[in-house]
């Protein structure tokens, strides 16, 4: 194995005057709100994330409260910030440390991992940040980060490499300063060992980085080649009655778990079979594409209008038992998809599609 005293040291130096010092959540060593900032980063810029997270600890300043909400409110607040699971874990967590810790966090690696949606680097991070704690993470960017210093050319996809990894990183944490050292780290892979064109001539371990050395920094990590993207299809039911709409809580698990959307169909003949029974004519809206991790996803909106005058239908909630008529004004209340809410909203506020085009009910028989 190389030597690799001197990593730590240089990364450390650098971290005290060139690294991240002003992000809402490095102003306290508060547990929930490490956890907090930790589970909203994972997969999502930071500059995304800080307004998000200024919102949840305005609405939810402690464990306590967030235990204490509904999982709609919490939904709610999460809108837009994306991979949802994230959110419905945050709550099953919250609860969990005031059912059988009494509100307190624990204080050591091992027994954080076992609260639900904290993985090893999360734990780690709260032990380091708030307890004092010499523990190593390996979230994304320092598994970047190290793996271009090492050299490390094995492929992350397989368990041994990983567990190569994860000791080649507990290693190489100092025995003082492990939060100094950790914020190093996360900080060089956010802002200097970046995926792409990586700023090598600023990093302070660039002299014994194995990767620059080889002049193929990017080759770093080594993955298995990327399943191909899929693509799915469906049409979306905008159903409204005066200024309410009609939302139905999607599935816990799949896409969107637990979120209120719109009612989804396999085409747009499934839902005009649907709806061309009901009063007022259905109108095809422009095509929404969203973008998913491991998909591409078509989305054809449909808009049906229930006439001034006609009550809401009864079959509606026949249909879908979980649908709720919500006023236009409140949707910020509830725990919409960030396109599936800016489809609705722009759509309400311009008073009508663009470019109306009716769809025709399928010919009985």
């Amino acid at each position: 194995m190389r030597q690799e005293t001197g990593f730590a040291d240089a990364l450390m130096a650098w971290q005290r005057h060139h690294g991240r010092h002003n992000l809402p959540w490095q102003a306290s060593r508060d547990p929930y709100r490490v956890w907090l900032s930790e589970i909203m980063l994972q997969q999502t810029q930071v500059s995304t994330v800080i307004a998000y997270y200024a919102r949840f600890i305005e609405r939810f300043p402690d464990v306590a409260s967030l235990a204490a909400a509904t999982l709609d409110e919490v939904l709610a607040l999460w809108s837009g910030l994306g991979y949802y699971s994230r959110a419905r874990s945050l709550h099953r967590c919250a609860q969990q440390v005031m059912a059988e810790h009494a509100g307190r966090f624990p204080e050591t690696a091992p027994a954080l991992a076992e609260l639900p949606g904290i993985g090893r680097s999360t734990a780690a991070a709260i032990a380091v940040f708030c307890f004092g704690q010499r523990e190593a993470i390996l979230d994304g960017n320092v598994k970047r980060v190290l793996t271009r210093w090492l050299g490390f050319d094995t492929d992350l996809a397989g368990a041994a490499a990983q567990r190569d990894l994860w000791a080649r990183a507990e290693a190489l944490v100092p025995e003082q300063g492990a939060d100094i050292y950790t914020q190093g780290l996360m900080d060089l892979g956010a802002t200097l060992c970046t995926a792409r064109r990586p700023r090598c001539e600023a990093c302070p371990v660039s002299a014994t980085c194995v990767a620059l050395a080889q002049g193929q920094p990017e080759r770093y990590p080594v993955k298995g080649r990327r399943p191909r993207r899929g693509e799915r299809s469906h049409a979306l039911l905008l159903l409204t009655h005066g200024d309410r709409v009609w939302l139905v809580q999607r599935p816990a698990e799949g896409v969107w778990g637990g979120l209120w959307s719109l009612p989804e169909f396999d085409d747009e003949q499934a839902l005009a079979t649907v709806a061309g029974a009901w009063p007022g004519e259905t109108v095809a809206l422009p095509l929404v594409r969203h973008v998913l991790t491991h998909f591409d996803w078509a989305l054809q909106p449909c808009w049906h209008r229930l006439p001034w005058g006609q009550e809401p239908l009864a079959t509606l909630s026949e249909r879908w038992p979980n649908g709720r008529w919500v006023p236009a004004g409140a949707l910020t209340d509830w725990g919409l998809p960030a396109p599936v809410r800016g489809l609705i909203e722009r759509l309400l506020a311009s008073g009508g599609p663009p470019a109306p085009g009716k769809i025709k009910s399928p010919a009985p028989g």
